[in-house]
């Protein structure tokens, strides 16, 4: 899967809309619909936020993980 997908089914899974989910890792509405519609990746730092996200709320991360180590989208952050 591609980070944006993946991005999109932790939010769903935990019930989240981009505004709320958002908020949760203290970004912005924005960053969240980039990250959802494939303009952009979390950095470093949103990373470690959504593990712990992920961790807190018992959704599977290495998806995640794995589509944003192998990311190979012209944008980066």
């Amino acid at each position: 899967m591609s980070v944006s997908n993946e991005v999109k089914r932790i939010r769903q899974l935990a019930l989240l809309t981009q505004e709320d989910f958002a908020r949760t890792l203290k970004v912005s509405f924005s960053t969240v619909n980039r990250w959802e519609n494939g303009k952009g990746k979390p950095s470093m730092t949103a990373m470690k936020a959504l593990r712990d996200f992920c961790d807190q709320h018992s959704i599977p991360y290495e998806g995640l993980r794995d589509a944003w180590c192998d990311y190979s989208g012209h944008n980066t952050l």
